[in-house]
């Protein structure tokens, strides 16, 4: 019963968010601001990004960052998923939440090491312990997730996102996606996937080559920032967002680029390609937009738009609601800065 409530009010808010996401669009649709993304639309169809300059304690350099605020002020921070991934994301890794697979509502916080030392039998009678002191049925899936805090470094990630909003910028390309990529791709350090997508944004050989990169034995220029937001942007321009007006077109659903959601499924897209969320978008058949299509990608599985594809959206939301409070908690000044279209020579 606890569950089934949390969810009734929740999508209560989610609905209250899309009316006043489609309120806001509908009002400034010939005027210049959009407090999606802090970005400026000029009747002219040049576009001036409004960023954050940020000066953190212990820094010498103002840091350019986007400080999303539609997320509060649409209610997407009462959502469980997200919120749920806000405190794994703040969890160091000796501890764990036990949460309901569907809805990410937490049920228990442990240490790892109490869940480790059960056996098969005893994690089970735990589970079922779980289920009924939250009236849950007996087919419900209770996961257990460890903490992630030593994954999502914003320190490590916020010079990159700086270096990277001026490459999207130059290639007329929301820097939205920038930060938005580097705060869950690789926010830590460079890694290579087990897939083989490697550097800060996480690029597969095909698509470095593609837009121009030199990936071989000798050199792997996916490891450079600038270089790869260069590859990334051009990707998302020509594949991703077309890609995802074509599939919402076919549907008869209207949006608007700047929407919250809109982005959402841009950034399902670059994680997990076109094929899978034309697969899993198929798969819901979807009557309209906004946060109903975005809840339901949550919970639908299709070809290779799996768990990992499910989350990946919600854990956006979490790591931009928790930069968000980084720079509150970090910052020791904050100023505005304007910028156009081509503002730096990009490599």
């Amino acid at each position: 019963m606890k569950i089934i409530q949390t969810l009734i009010v929740s999508f209560l808010f989610a609905n209250v968010a899309l009316a006043q996401e489609l309120d806001v669009v509908t009002e400034l649709d010939t005027t210049a601001y959009s407090e999606v993304t802090n970005l400026a639309f000029c009747s002219d169809s040049t576009r001036k990004y409004i960023c954050s300059e940020v000066l953190f304690k212990n820094d010498s350099i103002y840091r350019r960052l986007i400080r999303d605020s539609i997320i509060t002020a649409n209610f997407w921070d009462t959502v469980p998923q997200p919120n749920y991934w806000r405190k794994l994301i703040n969890l160091p890794a000796d501890s764990a939440l036990m949460n309901e697979s569907s809805s990410r509502i937490i049920l228990d916080k442990i240490h790892v090491s109490f869940y480790n030392k059960k056996t098969p039998e005893q994690k089970a009678a735990y589970r079922d312990s779980l289920r009924r002191e939250y009236c849950l049925d007996d087919s419900c899936k209770i996961l257990f997730s460890s903490g992630k805090k030593f994954f999502y470094d914003f320190k490590n990630a916020i010079p990159n996102i700086d270096a990277s909003l001026p490459v999207f910028i130059s290639n007329k390309v929301d820097p939205w996606y920038a930060q938005s990529i580097l705060l869950i791709e690789s926010p830590n350090k460079l890694q290579k996937s087990n897939v083989g997508a490697y550097g800060p944004y996480q690029l597969m050989k095909y698509v470095a080559r593609k837009y121009g990169l030199q990936v071989n034995k000798y050199v792997d220029e996916r490891k450079d920032v600038k270089r790869s937001a260069y590859a990334a942007s051009k990707f998302i321009k020509s594949i991703c967002i077309p890609s995802v007006k074509e599939l919402l077109a076919s549907y008869n659903i209207p949006y608007d680029e700047s929407d919250l959601w809109f982005k959402l499924l841009v950034m399902h897209t670059y994680h997990a390609g076109s094929g899978n969320v034309k697969a899993v978008v198929s798969a819901i058949n979807p009557v309209e937009g906004g946060f109903p299509l975005i809840y339901k990608v949550w919970q639908t599985r299709a070809g290779g738009f799996k768990n990992a594809s499910q989350n990946y959206s919600q854990v956006l939301l979490a790591a931009l609601m928790e930069l968000n409070n980084y720079v509150e908690r970090e910052a020791s000044e904050i100023r505005m800065g304007v910028y156009s279209n081509l503002t730096e020579n990009i490599p």
